[in-house]
């Protein structure tokens, strides 16, 4: 198995030199790469099919393709590879399947692997997403390459599924380049992975478990985290705000790096979005927020939850905030700007009628983070940059419009 792995690794290396962008490729699942593939075209998608909403960071491409799995030998293995993504995710429009057959997207040491078949049961089979239009999404697998494989015992040369889009994750500099950055790291970056806090924070790296980094339709970014003890989260109302786009949405959890500093994260536990419960009224400057709940519950739970305090809270107030800012591993906001001096605090509990404020450090991507106090308490949502006044949306106001809908205890 580790012998047919690097030479996966090998020839998809070997097909990256000589194309540009992605490398598609068929092989036999048998006999993985032992002759030269072949490489079908690809191009980015229309402009008016990448991902664009206001305020929300882009961190990936949308491309097209024209491929498709076979039950033939040499048609049953097909290598997605865009060199130096982070994330791949493909686009099924058909799967053709008799019962007993099924096929898999995978990371090519096999850390994640999601398995599909005809009847797309959640309950059997991997989760997934939905945009509206014929087929699903795969989940997105992490890195840049997604190995898509048949599993049959069926010899023929009909096909059984068709690829025909996917989602390539932008590197940190295509990040920079897509976005336009509103200066909400106040002097210096003060962040660091929720590990470097275990053992100095234990309670505030333990409260961060609940936050995870939310994939917007394939292509944006912000942050997410459950509330209340029931299936319900929380994040922006600028991030998504209809039900097609929390179906066509994945929550990350546990997307963190293992040491400190080490940008090593592992995949951790992706589910995606199932039902929209309830929008804010008004802008993205007012109490912006959107309720939700998502499939296969029981596999986040014991990441734990947070709670909303329901009552204002006060300048000078101690806080922190965990998020994925530029939809990096999950990361803590404590200090205001160096380790180990001044803690972040509420610097404005009544900055206007919706929102606190607060010069604590985050960036894009942290939109939908929770504020905590020193109670453990969120008592913001996080949601508009803007040196020395970054702001949340106040919790008890929130609460106030969502009681009915959490069980906030």
């Amino acid at each position: 198995m580790k012998h047919a792995l690097r030479r996966l690794r090998t020839a998809a290396v070997t097909l990256s030199a000589l194309t540009l962008g992605l490398s598609l490729v068929s092989v036999p699942a048998a006999e993985a790469y032992s002759v030269q593939p072949l490489a079908p075209h690809s191009e980015r998608a229309p402009e008016s099919e990448q991902f664009s909403a206001e305020g929300v960071t882009t961190v990936g491409e949308l491309r097209t393709v024209d491929s498709s799995l076979s039950y033939a030998r040499d048609g049953r293995t097909q290598v997605i590879r865009h060199p130096g993504a982070t994330y791949v995710k493909v686009h099924f429009s058909a799967l053709r399947l008799a019962d007993g057959e099924y096929v898999t997207v995978s990371s090519p040491d096999g850390s994640e692997s999601y398995r599909y078949d005809r009847h797309l049961n959640r309950a059997t089979g991997s989760d997934y997403t939905t945009d509206g239009r014929p087929g699903f999404w795969a989940m997105s697998v992490d890195g840049d390459t997604a190995v898509v494989t048949l599993h049959s015992r069926r010899a023929s040369r009909g096909s059984a599924a068709t690829i025909d889009r996917f989602w390539r994750g932008y590197d940190r500099a295509e990040i920079s380049q897509h976005n336009i950055s509103t200066q909400s790291v106040c002097s210096t970056d003060a962040r660091r992975d929720v590990v470097c806090y275990q053992s100095s924070h234990p309670s505030e790296y333990a409260r961060s478990r609940a936050v995870a980094r939310l994939l917007i339709s394939g292509g944006g970014m912000c942050t997410t985290w459950r509330v209340g003890s029931t299936n319900r989260m929380l994040t922006n109302k600028h991030c998504f705000s209809t039900q097609s786009a929390v179906s066509g949405s994945e929550m990350q959890f546990n997307y963190q790096c293992a040491t400190c500093g080490g940008n090593n994260p592992g995949p951790g536990t992706k589910v995606s979005g199932a039902t929209l419960y309830k929008v804010s009224s008004g802008g993205s400057g007012e109490l912006d927020y959107a309720l939700y709940s998502v499939n296969n519950f029981a596999s986040i739970q014991g990441y734990g939850t947070l709670f909303l305090r329901t009552t204002a809270t006060t300048t000078g107030t101690r806080m922190y905030i965990p998020g994925h800012g530029d939809g990096r591993p999950k990361r803590l906001s404590i200090f205001e700007d160096t380790q180990g001096g001044t803690r972040c605090t509420v610097k404005n509990a009544n900055y206007n009628t919706w929102n606190i404020s607060y010069s604590c450090d985050t960036s894009g991507g942290n939109s939908g983070s929770p504020v905590l106090d020193a109670n453990h308490r969120v008592i913001a949502l996080h949601h508009l940059g803007g040196c020395p006044s970054n702001q949340g949306a106040k919790a008890h106001l929130i609460y106030n419009q969502i009681a009915s809908l959490i069980v906030n205890s």
